[in-house]
């Protein structure tokens, strides 16, 4: 195989967690501008850029590439996202890995073939898992904890030419237009890579973020949310169903929450509903138009649900604790054309333009549901600085 092939086989450690924004990860210049930091490094793959743009990138000469193996730690609770990359000839060989529903997903192209391969266990449970990387002859081997094993065999008819120039690694992104991947996915990924040994390689790394955000040493799964912006879905999404309504379910500690954690609204109305936390008091306030519904229990659950001709609160499936108000078309105009037209927020309370907000919520939602499925924040229009699917521990 070409010396691309032999450098890109190799044992990846990947590891994906949550970040401390306001930490950084020691680094030097390199004189252009550019922070150095080594190629172990624990790196947060979900900081804020360009989602495309990896975090962490190196060039190294072909003539000086001794090793065919790469290999370093993932911790994620993200089933999708872009993790390792590199390619030759500025781009026309390339390999990438990443997670697709969880599984490790593998694209190559080289010459005249482009295969991708998927399988392997799991690995988005948020616990450390070693990925190995390695050639052997004609076959590009991924290994999961030393054990579990994705092997793609690739043989050309063409000539197979020696590899010279450069060779290009990159963590968190990619380098090539995504359009020329056979399999298409969200690339930003909720996760953390750390003790990457790429190739046997001690060249320094270039960071494309003044400040790499580090990763939280323990996490569980959940949205994070740091105080510092919200989520936004059209509620046209979720379609409202007269008979049924709209049910939405949060789960988490509430009494730990500080901030906005639901908003709704449309362009041009009032504010139709909010759901605010508030840690000095321990309460949890319910706005609902004019009316208020305050909850000072400690919960972990709250069901919401927004019927035709009522609204629907209740605390920890306890029946006792259900509090019920009204709706008609005069106490509550514009209702329905807000679920057609609105928005809802996540983590903010909506303002007068409905992408600024404010009371932005500090704390963990462990799950968010919208008419029993799961809200994948990485859908909506969010904050950077929200992370999807971890909270610290």
């Amino acid at each position: 195989m070409a010396v691309f092939w032999k450098a890109m086989a190799g044992g990846l450690l990947l590891t994906l967690g949550l970040t401390l924004p306001r930490w950084g990860v020691e680094g030097q210049g390199n004189g252009q501008g550019k922070k150095e930091v080594s190629g172990g490094v624990t790196v947060y793959l979900g900081q804020d850029r360009d989602i495309w743009r990896p975090l962490i990138h190196t060039t190294v000469n072909l003539t000086v590439i001794s090793s065919i193996k790469s290999s370093f730690q993932l911790r994620t609770f993200d089933p999708e996202g872009v993790v390792f990359y590199g390619d030759t000839k500025n781009g026309e060989d390339w390999f990438i890995l990443s997670l697709k529903d969880g599984l490790p997903l593998m694209q190559i192209s080289r010459g005249d073939i482009l295969v991708s391969v998927e399988g392997g266990p799991k690995i988005n449970d948020g616990k450390w898992h070693i990925l190995e990387v390695s050639n052997h002859d004609k076959f590009v081997v991924l290994e999961v904890d030393g054990g579990n094993r994705l092997v793609v065999g690739m043989q050309s008819k063409q000539t197979e030419e020696v590899l010279s120039g450069e060779l290009r690694l990159a963590v968190g992104g990619i380098l090539i237009n995504k359009e020329k991947m056979i399999v298409q996915f969200e690339p930003h990924m909720d996760g953390c890579v750390r003790e990457g040994s790429w190739l046997n390689l001690s060249v320094p790394w270039e960071a494309e973020a003044e400040e790499l955000w580090p990763c939280y040493q323990n996490v569980q799964p959940g949205s994070f949310f740091p105080g510092t912006g919200f989520a936004i879905f059209n509620t046209s999404v979720f379609p409202f169903e007269a008979d049924h309504g709209v049910k939405t379910e949060l789960w988490g500690d509430f009494s730990k929450m500080d901030g906005t954690i639901l908003s709704i609204k449309a362009p041009g109305q009032e504010l139709m509903f909010s759901l605010v936390a508030n840690n000095n008091t321990k309460e949890v306030m319910v706005t609902f138009g004019e009316e208020k519904i305050s909850m000072k229990d400690t919960f972990k659950r709250l069901v919401i649900t927004f019927e035709t001709d009522l609204l629907q609160v209740l605390q920890d499936e306890d029946e006792s604790k259900t509090t019920t108000l009204p709706i008609s078309p005069v106490s509550h105009p514009g209702y329905l054309t807000t679920w057609r037209e609105g928005h809802l927020a996540v983590g903010g309370l909506l303002g007068e333009d409905e992408e600024d907000g404010s009371q932005f919520l500090t704390g963990c939602l462990e799950k968010i549901q919208v008419q029993g499925r799961d809200l994948d924040l990485d859908l909506a229009i969010k904050h950077m600085s929200i992370s999807s699917h971890s909270c610290p521990a």
